[in-house]
């Protein structure tokens, strides 16, 4: 049953509500509709972290309805544009069903999936990951934070579920002045749990694992790797920062003959070779290393080995635009050493979880390190997060994920 009110009281009254008033100019992005609220677009008001505050033009028009944080530099996050608009429990409520109900509406060949995608389903920093019949939710903003016990059970009212963990241990809590937090907050229960995807199964520890426990954004990646593999006939395939096997198993179900998986998490690769025998698959077929990506792939560089297919997958290298330029050396440095260990004709999947870098500069980057690398190749196809991971038209932040597939050209 849903909670009647919000953590911090009565269901709020619009007509009571703080205000905050904007710089002249600075309303332009809320008109179009953009849910975020930078502290310098602020002329004067302000409320306690996480409360519900009105937002005002120059002028004193309205504009939204949001969840303010004196400590983040995004000041505010959007609940809502109507005027009219509560924002309550049943508020929460609705929107927390609208986004499980928009999932049931997707291509999703899995038991495990994402079910609220923060602003991108209207509930700003709330992320929250189904892992069969198990939740995993992160509060990452102060609004989510005050929210938290109405939201928990609004989503096991959505989806019929009693099991709910929380893993807001992220960085990103810190800037929004919020401590982390982790464990259970409805039933209990086993946090190592076996999930379906696609045609094999993988494990996951939503206590220790990355994210919510999993990497549930790369699923139709992995699919396209293994159909790749599978159409390509690739023999031998490296998977750099491989991290729990996904798309080494996605290989090996594809027919590879050999998988070598490079992480430098040995809890990572111990959990990666289980998964690899979880399918079935045979232990010969592959190797993993615990060790640097960008030191192996020189190693092997120099010891003449290639591959027909490499993946890179790497860790978030620019969360924000400031460290774009940092990141697209390292991005560059490891794309211009894969470019040199793959075999013409053979296949890149290179991608980029950062923020901080668009789709148009990941492509610059990408071309420039097989500029360096003296090669070629056709960019077949661009890649993002599954379906359940959504960008909105009028949230393009949403799209953090790119992805590149690159044939080699055979000179």
């Amino acid at each position: 049953m849903l909670c009647a009110e919000p953590v911090f009281g009565r269901a709020p009254d619009n007509t009571q509500m703080k205000s905050i008033r904007l710089r002249e100019g600075k309303e332009r992005s809320l008109q179009r509709r953009h849910p975020w609220v930078f502290d310098s677009a602020i002329a004067k008001g302000g409320g306690d972290a996480g409360e519900t505050v009105r937002i005002d033009s120059a002028k004193g028009e309205f504009l939204a309805w949001a969840s303010f944080s004196p400590e983040s530099k995004i000041r505010a996050r959007v609940w809502s544009f109507d005027e009219a608009q509560r924002i309550d429990a049943a508020f929460l409520a609705q929107r927390v069903q609208t986004a499980v109900r928009a999932r049931t509406r997707l291509d999703i060949q899995s038991d495990s999936m994402r079910l609220v995608h923060g602003e991108s389903d209207g509930l700003p920093g709330l992320i929250v990951d189904r892992y069969a019949d198990t939740l995993v939710a992160q509060f990452l903003s102060a609004g989510a934070e005050r929210f938290k016990p109405v939201l928990a059970d609004a989503l096991l009212a959505a989806t019929g579920l009693t099991r709910l963990y929380e893993r807001s241990d992220t960085s990103s809590r810190a800037l929004e002045g919020l401590q982390p937090a982790a464990g259970w907050l409805r039933g209990e229960g086993p946090t190592q749990l076996t999930i379906t995807e696609h045609d094999w199964k993988l494990t996951l520890d939503i206590a220790t694992g990355h994210k919510t426990g999993f990497y549930l954004d790369q699923r139709d990646s992995r699919a396209k790797f293994a159909a790749h593999t599978r159409r390509l006939q690739f023999q031998r395939v490296l998977n750099c920062y491989c991290y729990t096997g996904g798309f080494t198993v996605a290989a090996l179900s594809g027919g590879a003959a050999h998988v070598t998986s490079i992480d430098s998490s040995a809890p990572a690769l111990e959990r990666a070779a289980a998964n690899v025998a979880l399918n079935g698959f045979d232990a010969a077929r592959t190797d993993f290393m615990d060790a640097d990506v960008n030191g192996s792939m020189r190693r092997f560089i120099e010891e003449g080995r290639t591959f027909d297919a490499i993946i890179l997958d790497p860790p978030k290298l620019a969360p924000t635009a400031a460290h774009a330029e940092r990141a697209a050396r390292a991005y560059k440095d490891i794309n211009r050493l894969a470019f040199k260990l793959l075999e013409p004709g053979g296949v890149l999947f290179t991608y980029s979880c950062s923020g901080g870098i668009s789709a148009d500069l990941f492509h610059k980057i990408v071309a420039s390190a097989g500029a360096d690398a003296g090669v070629d190749g056709f960019i077949t196809e661009r890649l993002g997060g599954a379906p359940d991971h959504p960008m909105t038209l009028e949230f393009p932040e949403g799209e953090y994920l790119k992805g590149l597939v690159v044939l080699k050209k055979v000179q």
